[in-house]
């Protein structure tokens, strides 16, 4: 909610529209991922987490407070909000990682992976329907209040994390303090291959094709010349196809390869559909594609890295797969909002389509390079299988090797 209306007041108050100050103002959100996630990855595999996640929370829903109070009173300036942004992303930046690790602390080993999949729905799911409630409510009371509306939200979360029975957690083991935790991040990563084709994958699509922010509200004012209401409506509507993706991602037995080759392929052709859509209405229909193939896309990645690495090591590998998952914001954003200055927001579209299929063509050069290929003809229609190969053991100790699509070649006599 409140990176909505941040971005919303951006645009249409403290700026002439400019879409390149939007980008300015995520990229200050969301640029410390990039510098001190490995940092904070490091932390997070050596703290009391819940006890982090309750300061955390309670820091960002000062911040929300404070921005609320300055946008009602009327004295905010843009660099107020630069200022605000910038300060939100430091500690959010310390708060991503603790929550991943958190999850495996609430339940048993058996139920971490479907555990992990509805954290990471609630998670991305909220990334899309927080934006619709934000819209609307913008649109009824203001900005500043929907500041204060998230600051409150923050307590709610701080009592259920004062709440929960510490002596029913299931704590993990925690790093010891030693030198070189940092690099001995890097290089788990850079062992498991299937994790490093993911994290290429997510840093092109969350760079390039996920500034829903500058998409929606730029479609919105400068092609169809319509208000808050209506870029709530559009963020309402993408919140539908989340939905719809959760529950797709929900009933997974586990995170599978071929799920974000397909989801990120879908997500290119969605962005394609959406930038030749002639009216408002055609193109509020088309943002539920986008918004169902970006959650499957981000969901099954993040529980497919999550399940796989050591818990040891689950804090640094998250904080990793944060930074270019969110950290890519500085970089994407700024040149999304240049290209929508300069070309028009359905060319901002048209590059989160390429990026969609460019994740693919990564993944896809992938499993037919390093992976053995065999295509399954039936009469009437090819078939492509996807899959793991590997048991359970092995991703436990992240040494699963994926087998991405099988084929066989069957002729009819």
């Amino acid at each position: 909610m409140q990176r909505t209306a941040q971005d919303w007041i951006v645009l249409t108050e403290l700026s002439n529209n400019d879409a390149a100050a939007v980008g300015i103002t995520m990229a200050l959100q969301f640029g410390p991922q990039l510098v001190l996630a490995p940092l904070t990855g490091m932390i997070a595999d050596r703290v009391n987490v819940r006890r982090m996640l309750m300061l955390t929370q309670a820091i960002m829903g000062a911040l929300a407070m404070g921005l609320g109070v300055i946008v009602i009173t009327g004295v905010a300036q843009l660099w107020h909000v630069y200022l605000f942004a910038l300060l939100l992303g430091i500690v959010a930046t310390f708060d991503a990682p603790v929550r991943q690790i958190f999850v495996a602390e609430l339940v048993e080993s058996k139920d971490l992976t479907n555990a992990v999949s509805l954290n990471s729905v609630s998670f991305h799911a909220a990334r899309l329907i927080g934006p619709a409630v934000a819209g609307v409510l913008t649109a009824v009371v203001g900005a500043g209040p929907v500041f204060l509306i998230n600051a409150v939200t923050f307590a709610a979360t701080i009592v259920a994390l004062k709440l929960i029975r510490v002596s029913e957690l299931h704590l993990q083991p925690r790093a010891a303090r030693e030198r070189g935790q940092i690099l001995a991040g890097f290089k788990y990563v850079k062992q498991v291959p299937a994790i490093v084709v993911i994290l290429v994958m997510v840093f092109i699509i969350g760079t390039f094709g996920m500034n829903f922010a500058i998409f929606t509200s730029t479609m919105t004012t400068m092609a169809f010349h319509r208000g808050a209401g209506e870029f709530g409506l559009l963020s309402s509507v993408m919140a539908v196809g989340s939905v719809a993706g959760a529950l797709i991602s929900a009933r997974q037995s586990r995170p599978k390869m071929r799920t974000i080759f397909l989801a990120s392929l879908a997500f290119g052709f969605a962005a394609t559909l959406s930038a030749l859509m002639p009216t408002f209405e055609t193109f509020a229909i088309s943002l539920t594609l986008i918004g169902f193939s970006s959650l499957v896309f981000m969901t099954t990645a993040n529980s497919f890295v999550q399940t796989t690495v050591k818990p040891m090591m689950r804090g640094r590998v998250m904080a990793l797969y944060m930074a270019i998952f969110v950290g890519g914001t500085p970089i994407g954003a700024p040149f999304v909002g240049w290209i929508v200055n300069q070309f028009g927001p359905r060319w901002g579209l048209a590059v989160a389509a390429v990026a969609g299929i460019a994740a693919a063509a990564v993944c896809g050069y992938w499993l037919v390079r390093f992976k053995s290929v065999r295509i399954r003809y039936s009469r009437t229609w090819p078939q492509l299988r996807l899959g793991f190969a590997g048991d359970s053991s092995a991703r436990e100790l992240a040494t699963t090797e994926i087998a991405i699509i099988e084929t066989e070649a069957h002729k009819s006599q």
